[in-house]
């Protein structure tokens, strides 16, 4: 019966690839392309917000007619905008006017730095300074003139997490790197209009005459829950489709010299009242030197490095086998994250930077210092780290070894082509310690066909003392993309072998084929009704002994309202074989085959309204017993200065062993009283480890996320015979030093 089964997946595995196949061979309809001159001036326009009363703005071209691709896709958007972008020598220029009919009705939801725009008024842009269609900055703001930047890579796809002031990312989509610019909006009975002076090297490109970069522009209007492009996109896309921007050309640009020293100075007092009954104070000083070799690449050098103004990862407890991940905050290892990434983002990360400088359970290892190389050289991305951490000792003992930890990556991308090839090499080296070493190879690549679809994949091994067979892993992915059509079929394999020390494996030894079929579709005349998206999807996990140990069959439909409310209703066909007990909680999970339905059902509310709501529910069996699963959030909005957000996790396992209930709470609270000063904090507890945590942070931002920072933590425990009562204050000031 189970050969049957195998059978019969491996049969509609097959069929997918077909399918996706037989899609890709279409030819790809030809696209209007859009382009424009740029305007170039001699002298700066003031930056204050008011673009109709600057006389200079008049002598630039209006780019105006951007269309809808929500609610009404393909409509002109429902009110005007009008932008002009300009350059002189040493910076460019980007002026919109949002007209507005009914300026009372303008959202502003969050003005805290690198806030999410989504859901409210706002504007954006996207360059493509190399014209490789795949790389880019986005820049943007809201009528208060907060500051939103974010680095692009390979279209925006990857695993994205943000947590606001401070996120994280893996690959795609990179908000934590911060540039120095500036934005000044102005509102009025017309609207609202913002400008935006960026200096040239705060970006990268290539140098020289009649360079074409690629722009995209997007506009928010919340009150129609309305999103607009000025190059039209089809269904399932955003601004960050770089391949589909238009085009900006006759750029004349020369080499800007770069040159930034960032000192900081912290001081901290720690105190233990139940263990160590210690008090512990210190005083640090450290920094960073920025320095463009090229327009397109970057030295990074780091000293005693620091990451104080961090907000603390979100608790998570293990419901399952398998590790947990928990995503990179600190800004040094984000800035060009996605340049280093190679693997299947959050499942097999060849390189995963938070094994630098944090060790097993989250305990800080300190960083010497090290250096970085990144950036671009012609078509061909760079990028080269190299970091020292010093030894930890634990009970007396070194518990930890200095280690030395350098990584190298050179991706070509291929013009024009959605197309690039690609190696990796990753190495720990514990310092002093002949046999103490780790070391990953990697080869990867990319196939453009056409504008719709790609094919992905990448081949690595691993060098590890004492570990000599089935070092490998590798992956191939074929994707189809357009219209509302997202086809995936792919087939990965992880060694038994294999073992990326500095990188992250969510589960290991494994053989997985996977699908994905997918469909966004908007009916007509169904009123505020806006589209449906029914998709199934499959991933299933096979041993080295053809044993499946996983898989997981999903069926679902999203019903998604004009409002931006949505319903998700699904089902899950899912199965386990646990080939060792393990503990959930302080239940035993027995070895054995556990197969089950589950029920799955999602609601959104409207984001934009200043009360939102978000759930997510399961229903169904779990490891030979039941689970009913419950995540809840409730977002509270007041102005554009406090926002509130409350989180309730639930889980119910009835298991043969014993009945558990998990609970994680959280709650989120931000005040911003300028867009460069809030007081964010997060209050956090679950009640299997009993554990209740808090990180407040207070923040004056300078220039690119530097300023002064003052950071509370306390950790507490209810455990009265061990008791966990650790309570800290760090008061950080740092500063750019622009030189050049």
């Amino acid at each position: 019966m189970l050969k049957n089964k195998w059978h019969l997946k491996k049969y509609i595995f097959a069929l997918s690839f077909l399918f996706v196949y037989h899609c890709i061979a279409q030819k790809t309809k030809s696209r209007q392309s859009l382009d424009f001159q740029i305007t170039f001036l001699e002298d700066s326009p003031v930056i204050d917000g008011n673009i109709l009363g600057e006389k200079l703005w008049n002598k630039v071209p209006i780019i105006e007619n951007l269309k809808q691709i929500k609610p009404d896709y393909g409509l002109p958007a429902s009110e005007k905008t009008s932008i002009r972008v300009a350059y002189t020598n040493k910076s460019f220029f980007v002026a919109v006017v949002c007209y507005d009919t009914a300026p009372d009705k303008i959202v502003i939801s969050d003005s805290r730095r690198d806030a999410d725009l989504n859901d409210e008024d706002s504007f954006l842009f996207i360059l493509d300074t190399y014209n490789d269609q795949q790389n880019g900055f986005l820049f943007g703001t809201n009528a208060s003139g907060m500051e939103y930047d974010a680095q692009i890579n390979n279209e925006g796809e990857g695993n994205f997490s943000s947590n606001r002031q401070q996120g994280g990312v893996i690959g795609g989509t990179n908000i934590n790197w911060d540039a120095s610019w500036e934005v000044k909006t102005e509102s009025g009975d017309y609207g609202w209009s913002a400008e935006f002076s960026i200096p040239l090297k705060s970006i990268r490109f290539n140098s020289g005459n009649n360079k074409i970069w690629g722009i995209n522009f997007q506009r928010n209007i919340s009150k129609r829950s309305e999103t607009a492009y000025w190059a039209n996109l089809p269904l399932g896309f955003d601004i960050k489709r770089l391949s589909l921007a238009g085009k900006m050309t006759g750029i004349n640009l020369k080499s800007p010299k770069n040159l930034k020293v960032i000192p900081y100075a912290l001081t901290q007092v720690a105190q233990d009242k139940i263990i160590s009954k210690k008090n512990s104070s210190r005083i640090d000083f450290g920094g960073d030197i920025k320095y463009s070799l090229t327009p397109g690449l970057t030295l990074d050098l780091t000293y005693n490095t620091d990451f104080a103004q961090v907000e603390v990862d979100d608790q998570q407890v293990n419901l399952d086998r398998f590790n947990l991940f928990f995503p990179e905050k600190r800004p040094f290892f984000l800035e060009n994250a996605g340049q280093f990434s190679v693997g299947s983002p959050g499942e097999v990360d060849l390189f995963f930077s938070r094994r630098i400088g944090i060790g097993d359970g989250g305990s800080l290892v300190p960083i010497i210092g090290g250096s970085r190389v990144s950036g671009k050289v012609g078509q061909t991305n760079v990028g080269l780290l190299n970091m020292f951490t010093d030894e930890v000792e634990i009970d007396g003992d070194i518990g930890i070894v200095k280690n030395n930890y350098s990584v190298a990556r050179v991706n070509h991308d291929f013009a024009k082509s959605r197309s690039s090839l690609g190696g990796l090499f990753v190495n720990r080296n514990g310092i002093g310690i002949s046999d103490d070493y780790n070391s990953v190879f990697a080869l990867d690549g990319k196939l453009g066909l056409g504008k719709k679809a790609q094919i992905t994949g990448y081949i690595s091994k691993s060098t590890t003392p004492g570990i000599k067979s089935r070092e490998h892993a590798f992956k191939i992915l074929a994707v189809y993309n357009w219209n509302g059509w997202n086809l995936r079929a792919g087939y990965t394999e992880v060694g038994e072998g294999f073992n990326p020390e500095v990188g992250f494996l969510q589960r290991s030894a494994f053989k997985k084929p996977e699908f994905l079929i997918f469909k966004q579709w908007r009916p007509k005349n169904t009123g505020k009704f806006l589209e449906v998206r029914p998709h199934v999807s499959y991933r299933g996990y096979w041993n080295f002994n053809n044993t499946q140990e996983t898989g997981f069959l999903h069926i679902d439909n999203h019903w998604v309202w004009e409002s931006g409310f949505e319903i998700h209703t699904g089902i899950n066909f899912t199965k386990e074989t646990v080939l060792e007990a393990f503990p959930i909680s302080l239940v035993t999970i027995d070895p054995g085959i556990y197969d089950h339905k589950e029920f799955q059902f999602v609601m959104f509310t409207n984001p934009n309204n200043k009360t939102s709501f978000r759930n997510r529910t399961y229903i169904g069996g779990y490891f030979g017993g039941s689970r009913i699963s419950s995540s809840n959030k409730v977002n509270l909005r007041l102005g554009d200065k406090f926002n509130a957000e409350t989180n309730f996790n639930y889980n119910r396992l009835k298991l043969p062993n014993g009945l558990t209930n998990v609970v994680i709470t959280g709650l989120r609270l931000a005040y911003s009283f300028t867009p460069r000063m809030f007081l964010q904090s997060l209050v956090q507890y679950n009640n299997v480890s009993e554990i209740t945590s808090v990180n407040a942070r207070f923040g004056w931002l300078k220039n690119a996320n530097t300023g002064l920072f003052v950071v509370i933590n306390i950790v507490r425990d209810n455990d009265f015979l061990n008791q966990l009562n650790n309570q800290s204050i760090t008061i950080k000031y740092s500063y750019q030093f622009d030189l050049l």
